[in-house]
This record gives C-alpha cells, sequence and structure tokens, in this order.
C-alpha cells in the first residue's frame, strides 16, 4: 500500500514562510509526476505547483515568483516553499503523486493546513 505523508504546514504572519514537505511510502517503482494542491473554505481544490521527474515545474499565475516546487527522486519527497505568503493562501494544501506499484496510480495525501494571518 502506498502512502503519501503531509508536513510542514502551519500558522504564519503576511509576509511569512513555510516549507512543506510530502513523502511517498510503500511498495513504490517508481514516480512521475508530483504536485501540490490546495482548497480554500468554499472553494474548489486548485493546483498550485507541478513538477515531472525530470524537474520541469508549473506553476498556478497566484504563486509564480512566490513558491518554488522542488523534488527528491531518492527519497520519494516532493517538497514546497512558500515565500511572501499572504491571507489568500490560507487552505488545506493536498500533494499527490502518480506512482508505480504494480501498476501506475495517482495518490493523494491526507492535507495540511496553512493559515496565514493579516
Amino acid at each position: 500500500q502506498v502512502q503519501l505523508v503531509e508536513s510542514g504546514g502551519g500558522l504564519v504572519q503576511a509576509g511569512g514562510s513555510l516549507r512543506l514537505s510530502c513523502a511517498a511510502s510503500g511498495s513504490i517503482v517508481s514516480t512521475n509526476n508530483m504536485g501540490w494542491y490546495r482548497q480554500a473554505p468554499g472553494k474548489q481544490r486548485e493546483m498550485v505547483a507541478q513538477i515531472t521527474r525530470g524537474g520541469t515545474t508549473n506553476y498556478a499565475d497566484s504563486v509564480r515568483g512566490r513558491f518554488t516546487i522542488s523534488r527528491d527522486n531518492a527519497k520519494n519527497t516532493v517538497y514546497l516553499q512558500m515565500n511572501s505568503l499572504k491571507p489568500e493562501d490560507t487552505a488545506v494544501y493536498y500533494c499527490n503523486a502518480a506512482v508505480y506499484s504494480s501498476t501506475w496510480a495517482l495518490r493523494w495525501g491526507q492535507g495540511t493546513q496553512v493559515t496565514v494571518s493579516s
């Protein structure tokens, strides 16, 4: 069974920084695209950032220039460095990953809360 476990969320003042981590564990043969999504109260889940196995990245316009996604393929881990945080970044952040065990499947983490106070 494959699990994704996020960590690093919390409460921070506007202008501050946080670093999220998401580690995939279990019977993993390989991983492909990994990413971060977020969902604020009353809103739909939205893509924040994505990264391919080779390191190509994609960002939502709202976070480009403030957030940086990276990954460590040897550790099956994806990171999200969040700088210059704004109150509108407040949400539950979820990671996902395309994981190959016996077949390819998209896995999701349980989410971690990020709260930015003004």
